[in-house]
């Protein structure tokens, strides 16, 4: 493509006049291009796809057919603009019956959002000028801090350590920066450690904001996917609706991923700073969707029949990992399972491959052994494993979980002392 005036016309946030010059490769990109090479050098062989963060299955029966029934009705046809009353009051319900989060008000303080990834892009616009800062966790989800850098805005990372429980240190932020932070980006059950929050750490966090005088906000995308007890909401923290807001998803609660549905909850201010942005941004989620999307949240055990199978899996693929030397532990929560890369593996001939990043080890189980995983590197060499991936029944994921097993089974991989598990 020949160049034209436009080359000179892009925005400096997305690069300026060297937008679309650059050669770089980024990770996601890597790992497509690995699964091609392997599936066009293993024709007919099975990848197996542990790399996937979305639901592997279609919604419920019931929610689809709620979408049906609501979709033939003229009224649902228009602009949902802000959204009607139906999803805002099942969000008020499902915040007191599951999370015992009592007292939200759902014509002030909920909105809907076109999913979580949606809010995150639209909520800088209401907070942040140019010199603010953001508070955010690294390794993470960087939309609110892509656009907040948009506007002007500065990132401040905080990294999530396994010594401090994939937990940000609060404590550890310069005062210069703290000064001039204005948002804390939280998320819990968080990705991709797949790492829980706890009350305390919530009581805390809402302590901090209100003495820094910062707004939180909780991206709440996989709390109701929970192995034991009951999600756990930040809003459920004293004085947490007092310096934030949540947003819910049904994405992954209701396995609704394309269907891009979810809410927004918590200070009244702040909802209805981004609602009046969001009127700006888009026309509302289709009023049949929403309507599904209530049904959902109406109807906890389907999240709590999806965080079973979840669960099942979550068991047999830490078993499978630890049997062949990860230190791998079952997490409280998500269909996220983070472990420590190796730094080398020795195949039974004694050869030795080493492994400098995570992104080496992920490109060699792909290529080796037709096994996808997410690799990051942002705060030690780690592999993200996922059980999304897709099987007939539970007898199919015993087998796929067998396979995995068998295929890394010859090889002996080579940890740090303290991060080995047994073999």
């Amino acid at each position: 493509m020949s160049e034209s005036f436009i080359q000179n016309l892009f925005a400096e946030r997305i690069g300026g006049r060297q937008y679309g010059k650059s050669h770089a490769i980024y990770k996601f990109e890597k790992i497509k291009r690995a699964k091609r090479a392997a599936m066009a050098a293993h024709p007919g062989a099975e990848i197996i796809d542990m790399g996937v963060g979305e639901p592997d299955e279609m919604a419920f029966p019931e929610v689809v057919n709620t979408l049906c029934e609501e979709a033939r009705k003229p009224e649902n046809r228009g602009y949902a603009d802000n959204g009607d009353a139906r999803l805002k009051e099942a969000a008020a319900r499902y915040l007191e019956r599951v999370c015992g989060v009592p007292g939200i008000n759902p014509e002030t303080e909920v909105i809907h959002s076109i999913g979580s990834k949606a809010a995150l892009s639209i909520l800088p616009a209401a907070l942040i000028n140019p010199g603010d800062y953001v508070l955010m966790t690294t390794p993470g989800y960087p939309v609110f801090g892509t656009h907040a850098k948009y506007y002007g805005g500065l990132v401040h990372n905080l990294p999530l350590t396994e010594p401090n429980r994939f937990l940000p240190d609060l404590d550890s932020i310069p005062g210069e920066i703290l000064k001039r932070a204005k948002v804390l980006v939280l998320n819990y059950p968080n990705n991709p450690t797949g790492a829980s929050a706890t009350p305390e750490f919530f009581a805390k966090a809402v302590a901090f904001a209100q003495r820094n005088q910062l707004v939180i906000i909780h991206d709440a995308a996989y709390a109701a996917l929970v192995f034991e007890g009951k999600p756990l909401s930040f809003l459920a923290t004293p004085g947490a609706k007092e310096v934030g807001i949540e947003l819910h998803s049904a994405s992954k609660t209701f396995n609704m991923t394309g269907w891009r549905c979810g809410f927004v909850a918590g200070n009244e201010l702040l909802v209805k700073a981004y609602g009046d942005v969001k009127d700006n941004t888009d026309s509302g989620q289709f009023l049949a969707i929403q309507h599904a999307a209530a049904y959902g949240f109406d109807h906890p055990e389907i999240t709590e029949k999806i965080a079973a199978k979840y669960s099942r899996r979550m068991s047999a693929l830490v078993e499978a990992l630890r049997g062949v030397g990860f230190n791998a532990r079952k997490p409280n929560g998500s269909f996220f399972l983070y472990v420590k890369a190796p730094r080398a593996a020795v195949k039974r001939d004694g050869s030795r491959i080493e492994f400098r990043t995570a992104e080496d080890v992920s490109q060699w189980l792909i290529t080796e052994k037709l096994i996808s995983t997410v690799p990051w590197d942002d705060a030690g060499a780690y592999l993200r494993f996922s059980v999304t991936f897709v099987a007939r029944d539970a007898a199919d994921e015993t087998r796929i979980l067998q396979t995995v097993r068998e295929r890394l089974g010859d090889v002996r991989f080579e940890f740090e002392p303290s991060d080995a598990g047994p073999a």
